[in-house]
């Protein structure tokens, strides 16, 4: 099952923080078109469709508020500003135009992340996976196995969730570390990892010590596949 990938329009004329924000955000699995400038940011909008706009106030050819303004008059798409400037007038400017979200520099990658998944979230469509037996609800949070519901800690949905969205790939325990955990800051090793599939196999596999759905691949990592 191949999920489409959220498209992001990254407005921001600093280049070290326009490369270091496109790396790290194509690394969670979006797809990342990076502008410097007004005139550029807009030539992207205008070419390509996307899911959110990430863009600083300050821009070397105009205003990010005169931007935003013009995009409110013909779309709803989320819009998170950054700004370096300190001030309430221009957050309350901001959120007047319609801007969904505002931060100000120097900001946490890991809340940014955050910030951006639950703007994705309140615009996503109803998400359903499906492989064998399994289902999963993205919207309500709930996995079925067949008619009976399944009950997961927070955890175990991640685990679930980044490997039905990524079925057939072996993903290595780097992977899940930064996927699952990194993004709440907190330290964990590699046998977290080993831990928690061995909890999240005892509830979705009918024989855990012989798993049909999560498989470990020797040396790689772990693969979701259909039994």
């Amino acid at each position: 099952m191949d999920k489409i990938k959220n498209r992001i329009l990254l407005i921001e004329d600093d280049i070290d923080l326009q490369e270091g924000l496109s790396f790290s955000l194509e690394a969670e699995g979006y797809q990342v078109d990076c502008a410097a400038t007004k005139k550029e940011g807009e030539k992207f909008y205008r070419k390509n469709p996307y899911d959110l706009i990430v863009m600083d106030c300050n821009l070397p050819d105009g205003s990010g508020f005169t931007l935003c303004e013009e995009i409110r008059k013909q779309s709803g798409i989320p819009i998170l500003m950054l700004t370096a400037r300190d001030t309430e007038m221009d957050e309350v400017r901001a959120l007047s135009l319609g801007v969904d979200d505002y931060m100000k520099k120097p900001f946490s990658l890991a809340v940014l992340k955050l910030r951006i998944r639950n703007l994705l979230k309140k615009t996503a469509p109803d998400e359903t996976f499906q492989i064998g037996e399994l289902i999963l609800q993205k919207k309500t949070g709930k996995i079925y196995k067949g008619n009976r519901e399944i009950s997961l800690s927070t955890v175990e949905y991640r685990l679930l969730l980044y490997f039905m969205e990524n079925p057939e790939q072996i993903l290595s325990k780097e992977q899940i570390l930064s996927h699952v955990w990194d993004h709440d800051g907190q330290f964990v090793d590699d046998n977290t990892v080993s831990v928690n599939i061995r909890r999240l196999r005892i509830k979705i596999e009918q024989k855990p010590s012989a798993p049909e759905y999560l498989k470990t691949v020797h040396g790689l990592g772990y693969i979701f596949v259909s039994p």
